[in-house]
């Protein structure tokens, strides 16, 4: 049905006609009249059928599927509220290749100390850890991560520790952690000087029966360990909610404020040169070190990653042995600089984390507005402000 609108005329200026032609009347001045305007009260009719109404997308939906709250990509609803794992993982030359590593949603690169030329550790969170075949290996565990693992409601998997996250374990949402006595598997170390020597923790999933030097030998995997130690499986009232927000279109930074090429980062750590370069094929960032592309040696495939976060941070060093704590509780020192990469753009961002139990907020540095990733993996690492200046990113 056609509703008539009455839609009020605008006012026209007076013209003149001439003999030669049609002219514009002269602005009238102080001494002129200007002519009386008429107004045409008519209405004028519109069909509803010619007013084009905003284009609404449903948003997708798939049977049996929900959307991952740590990468946005679709998962088994019944895994939607099931708590992370974070892994940690040695990322020492001679502890690789790495098995497992590329199944994780979230790899925070982290330094592990100030000793070594500062090499780094890897915290791998893996949102379907009932599929782990095999993860690792596993290493101790650090203050800092002790810190930012509850942000996800995650159950931290390590081994062992120094004393120094005693105090931090004591927080009431970081309680839930599996220390040591994984699946012990022989495996050689790649390189150095211990290369005859075995390195062999890995997480299971399931139960794990030993061979080779480990016969006849059994070691509990996540499902035995999760359910002895009584934490539950599903997020409990300590999660904090999604922690990022996402995309569902390909979201790109172009015209952002500040924007620049990020098609390859560099990070300042000396031990093994972590790098990430964007591979215009997939849209994604592969990970290297040791001047070397990474691989995952139980699937042969890359470490790759659609969002790259890198924040600075200062660090306070513990003792002369190296260990350390990066001051990522906001109020310590007030550097909150970072950068936002994906899609090959980079834009400055800035963190902030009020309170242990606060979770870790990324903005956009010009607008102050919460940033959106892309769905899929993402990067995160923290670089100490001493060497801020040495990141590269071009």
């Amino acid at each position: 049905m056609k509703k008539p609108v009455a839609i009020l005329a605008s006012l026209a200026l007076a013209l003149v006609l001439t003999s030669c032609g049609e002219s514009v009347a002269p602005a009238p001045t102080a001494a002129s009249k200007p002519e009386p305007v008429s107004i045409n009260e008519e209405p004028v009719v519109v069909s509803v059928s010619e007013v084009k109404e905003p284009e609404t997308r449903e948003p997708e939906t798939r049977e049996g599927m929900v959307r991952s709250d740590l990468t946005n990509e679709w998962i088994p609803e019944e895994i939607e509220n099931q708590r992370p794992v974070a892994i940690m993982v040695d990322n020492d030359r001679v502890a690789q290749p790495h098995y497992g590593t590329s199944k994780a949603d979230i790899v925070y690169e982290l330094i592990n100390s100030t000793a070594n030329n500062r090499v780094t550790r890897l915290m791998c969170l893996v949102k379907d850890w009932k599929n782990i075949e095999c993860f690792g290996n596993v290493r101790s565990t650090r203050p800092t991560n002790v810190i930012l693992f509850p942000e996800y409601n995650a159950i931290l998997v390590h081994d062992g520790g120094p004393f120094y996250i005693d105090e931090w374990f004591q927080y009431e949402n970081a309680t839930n952690h599996l220390s040591g006595g994984f699946a012990r598997i022989d495996r050689k170390y790649s390189s150095g000087k211990d290369k005859d020597s075995t390195y062999e923790e890995y997480v299971t999933a399931e139960d794990y029966k030993g061979t080779g030097n480990y016969s006849g030998r059994s070691y509990p995997g996540l499902m035995s360990r999760i359910a002895e130690a009584g934490y539950s499986e599903q997020y409990n009232r300590h999660y904090m909610g999604r922690h990022f927000s996402f995309s569902d279109e390909t979201l790109s930074l172009e015209g952002e404020t500040g924007v620049r090429e990020a098609t390859h980062i560099a990070m300042p750590y000396g031990h093994n040169q972590s790098e990430l370069k964007y591979n215009k094929e997939t849209g994604l960032y592969d990970f290297y070190e040791f001047g070397e592309l990474y691989k995952d040696a139980l699937y042969d495939t890359t470490l790759s990653f659609a969002n790259v976060i890198v924040y600075e941070c200062k660090l306070f060093q513990y003792d002369a042995n190296g260990y350390m704590l990066f001051n990522c509780i906001t109020g310590a020192d007030g550097l909150d600089a970072g950068y936002y990469l994906t899609g090959g753009k980079a834009i400055p961002i800035k963190w902030k984390k009020p309170a242990q139990q606060a979770m870790t907020s990324f903005t956009n540095a010009s607008t102050g507005e919460e940033i959106v990733l892309n769905t899929g993996k993402t990067y995160i690492t923290i670089v100490p402000s001493d060497s801020w200046s040495d990141l590269i990113i071009e």
